[in-house]
């Protein structure tokens, strides 16, 4: 390497961008990767490969999305984490495909536009022969961590200033020393056309800090489980019988937990899993969108029978540390997610590259020099000529200028390299006589052609302006044009067979997918009651 260029740029490493409010451990986590934070001072509003933030985007910022880039959230995600919505979207499908498959949500109002519905169904309840009343809960729709809800057993002590959701409360739930329990399980959507969906292996078990007791009902900390809630409770770093002091555990010690009882867990998390898919087909397709992704914590209660019910669907699931657990599972699952995102050499090429033209710089984007470049590396540069990219023809001049650059000084250098080989088979198109100007002026009088010659063997010419991001997406294997089966402690839930994966492309054939879905809850439920024979 020369001592024109600046190794620093060489070697530049992925850049994250963050919005105001983002939790620090986001920021600590990248950091701890070898990220580098943008700078909006120093470099252009298209110079990083991740933006995150809590709010979602515009969908100018979807348009103009590049391959490089990656977004924290997917266009109207918000279909199913705002609880009136959930419920619409949950009761047409349990009407169009059956109360069996959808009946893992309680039933719910949306006031004041229910009211009628829900008393008719509340006086159908209290005037049943031999039944015990139902117990009701009332949530503010677009609320979260527990603020404004009321459980309550009277309608007369029903009271709402805005839209809620009232549903019936699960008055018998799993309990462990008297305590109730509900599971933050995370997942994370990489897309929604074909509908990819990874969840975390490892979560959070939130417990209520007050024993249960249904004739306490405005008691918060026994009946409601919210970490933001319980951690100013009296008993919160109390030593509690069977849970510990605090009141978390994580998904392992509560699996171990159940299999020192004998409970089949395996089967429970198949059941959790299908509540996970069968929710997310209910509001897909979303708009097409490229290279985001969507993390959802999903909040899920056991009742008594070990039977799973979906609560709610959370929008930015709180990534605050709270306790050491938290720092266990949310700095990992972090960690996971970078993974997950599956950056490669090419996307890091692509960005250094327009970076550094944007800046007007000659260095390359990685210390590759000559025959020194792999194989490996060319195969991702060539498999790229494909049809245009809309998104990146605003660089398809500048690239065009350095591929000229690299073409004309490759005649003071005729060695045929790896590198020079792959730039003839690429055929570029050629530039103005005008545009040599500009290039030679951007090297400069004083360079020696052979140091021109040089940098030609050191900057790889893709034509990536021709790359079509929606025939490649990022979380596709490379190998076999598939969805990665696991990442870390990610693991690939759907698609779960040939016949699904089939009818998740070009297009959501849902009708398929549920039939598909049936087979394996039937599968499941057979499954069980062999081993409870045995």
């Amino acid at each position: 390497m020369t001592n024109d260029y600046d190794t620093r740029d060489i070697l530049r490493p992925l850049v994250f961008r963050l919005h105001e409010k983002v939790p620090a451990i986001v920021r600590e986590v990248l950091l701890e990767r070898g990220w580098t934070e943008f700078d909006q001072k120093e470099q252009d509003d298209a110079d990083w490969n991740l933006y995150w933030r809590n709010s979602p985007f515009c969908m100018t910022d979807h348009h103009s999305i590049k391959p490089w880039q990656r977004l924290n959230h997917y266009p109207e995600a918000i279909r199913i984490t705002r609880k009136d919505y959930l419920a619409r979207h949950l009761k047409r499908m349990k009407g169009v495909y059956g109360s069996a498959l959808y009946e893992f949500s309680p039933v719910a109002f949306i006031m004041p536009k229910d009211y009628v519905k829900f008393i008719a169904e509340y006086s159908k309840e209290r005037q049943a022969g031999g039944r015990r009343s139902s117990y009701w809960i009332c949530k503010p729709v677009d609320l979260s961590r527990g603020r404004g809800i009321l459980i309550f057993q009277d309608v007369k002590d029903l009271a709402y200033d805005c839209t809620v959701i009232v549903q019936k409360y699960i008055s018998n739930p799993l309990l462990i020393s008297g305590y109730k329990l509900d599971l933050r399980l995370y997942v994370c959507v990489t897309s929604f056309c074909p509908l990819t969906i990874y969840t975390y292996e490892e979560g959070l078990v939130r417990f209520a800090t007050e024993k249960f007791d249904l004739g306490s009902l405005d008691n918060v900390y026994a009946h409601l489980t919210n970490t933001s809630i319980n951690k100013y409770g009296a008993s919160y770093k109390k030593y509690k019988e069977g849970i510990g002091c605090g009141s978390k555990w994580t998904f392992s010690k509560f699996r171990s937990y159940l299999r020192i009882f004998g409970v089949d867990d395996m089967v429970l998390w198949q059941k959790i899993n299908n509540i996970v898919i069968l929710t997310l087909l209910a509001v897909t397709p979303l708009p097409v969108a490229s290279n985001c992704f969507e993390l959802f914590g999903f909040d899920i209660l056991i009742d008594d029978k070990f039977k799973p019910w979906l609560l709610e669907v959370n929008y930015n699931p709180a990534l605050c540390l709270d306790c050491s657990i938290d720092d266990t599972v949310k700095r990992k699952l972090l960690h996971d997610i970078v993974e997950l995102l599956n950056y490669k050499q090419i996307d890091t090429f692509r960005h250094n590259l327009v970076a550094g033209i944007k800046a007007g710089r000659r260095q390359v984007p990685w210390s590759t020099t000559g025959e020194s470049a792999t194989k490996e590396t060319l195969s991702l540069l060539t498999c790229q000529k494909v049809a245009k990219c809309t998104s990146a023809s605003s660089v398809q001049p500048a690239i065009h200028k350095v591929a000229a650059l690299t073409k004309k000084n490759a005649r003071a250098h005729p060695r045929k390299t790896l590198t020079s080989q792959l730039r003839e088979k690429m055929n570029m198109p050629k530039t103005s006589a005008k545009a040599e100007t500009e290039n030679k002026q951007r090297l400069g009088t004083g360079h020696s052609p052979q140091k021109s010659a040089q940098l030609s063997h050191q900057l790889p010419t893709p034509d990536f302006c021709n790359y079509k991001l929606t025939t490649c997406p990022y979380f596709i294997s490379d190998k076999d044009q598939r969805p990665i089966p696991r990442v870390g402690d990610f693991v690939l839930i759907f698609p779960f067979n040939e016949a699904v994966l089939q009818a998740s492309r070009d297009g959501t054939n849902i009708k398929s997918i549920i039939k598909e879905i049936s087979k394996l809850m039937s599968s499941y439920h057979h499954n069980s009651r062999t081993q409870n024979k045995v």
